[in-house]
């Protein structure tokens, strides 16, 4: 089949983008290869799949309306992943306007293509942030998800607003994906692993926030590539046909939310943890108080995606720490 996935060369963008192509698959990649982070990562990321002759890279903005209406055009993709976003809940404070022009007016572009020429499937990446200030836990696909306490949580939710909108008047089968803290190799430099692993084997200190006393729900990066791939082949029907009671699918289009997370919670303290044992060596930790923005815990409810694909993440977090420390000790040299 044909993909087109947006955000190719970030994280999350090229795993899903290697599997697909190890399947078979023909992948028309999109990136804006922002500064973000580390731009040679991403580089480095693009090199790897550029090696299948089914890759096309193509280095563009989102925000840049002719050049992505092109490569749509040129791609007629059976399938859409939209993964490019401007992520990180803690940025959003910093430059609240790249989260506007790249997760709203990004997005809006990409809907008026499928506008235009509907693809057999939208996948549509969100995350556990738009749950924002609930406490109900497991979060459930069918909660409420209207207290976002940051603007990074709010374009999310915004993006799936939008999607059901369009899906609802122009017949786009969609399902909006909502991640869990995912962690792996190849991962951002940002992010807590990438952070406490840098830190610890250069003898710095490591930032613990909320000291220690939170919980992820930390979703390894091969169980989250499998999850979509299973649900690319589940599309939403129109015709309001749920699966189940907790069906997410919506009354009014065929556009359905889906968890992907593992359901199983991890102390902040046992993941910094699972890392040192890995090293072999003990992290100094700084404790701090609470970022804005930041919520104590995170705990997804699988049931929903077990229902449709017979598939739950199950990685233990201490193999999924183990890959990454061996990534970036083959890529750093350490």
């Amino acid at each position: 089949m044909r993909f087109l996935i947006t955000g190719t060369s970030g994280f999350i963008g090229f795993h899903l983008a290697q599997r697909l192509l190890q399947d078979g698959h023909e992948v028309q990649g999109v990136d804006g290869m922002t500064p973000y982070y580390d731009v040679e990562l991403k580089k480095r990321r693009q090199s790897e799949l550029v090696k299948s002759n089914r890759f096309t890279a193509h280095t563009l903005m989102l925000e840049d309306e002719a050049r992505l209406s092109s490569v749509y055009m040129d791609a007629k993709p059976d399938i859409v992943v939209h993964l490019a976003a401007q992520a990180g809940v803690r940025y959003s404070l910093e430059n609240p306007r790249a989260y506007v022009d790249s997760n709203l007016v990004g997005t809006f572009n990409l809907l008026e293509l499928m506008r235009k020429v509907p693809p057999q499937h939208f996948l549509l990446a969100s995350t556990s942030s738009v749950y924002g200030a609930n406490e109900k836990m497991p979060f459930v696909e069918t909660d409420r998800a209207d207290f976002p306490i940051t603007l990074y949580a709010a374009t999310k939710k915004a993006g799936e607003l939008m999607a059901h909108g369009y899906s609802h008047l122009f017949h786009i089968p969609t399902t909006a994906l909502r991640f869990f803290t995912v962690y792996g190799p190849w991962g951002r430099p940002d992010m807590a692993l990438f952070k406490f692993v840098d830190a610890i084997l250069n003898d710095r200190s490591i930032e613990v926030y909320g000291e220690g006393k939170m919980s992820r729900d930390f979703t390894y990066i091969g169980d989250l590539v499998e999850a979509i791939v299973r649900l690319a082949a589940v599309v939403p029907l129109p015709d309001g046909s749920a699966q189940s009671d907790d069906d997410s699918l919506s009354p009014a289009a065929a556009f359905r939310v889906v968890n992907i997370g593992r359901g199983k919670p991890v102390p902040l303290l046992d993941f910094i943890a699972a890392i040192e044992i890995k090293l072999g060596k003990q992290a100094s930790r700084k404790l701090l108080p609470m970022q804005p923005g930041d919520v104590t815990d995170t705990f997804a409810s699988a049931d929903l995606l077990e229902k449709l694909t017979g598939y739950r993440p199950s990685t233990p977090v201490e193999a999924g720490v183990g890959t990454f420390v061996d990534w970036y000790r083959a890529y750093f040299g350490r």
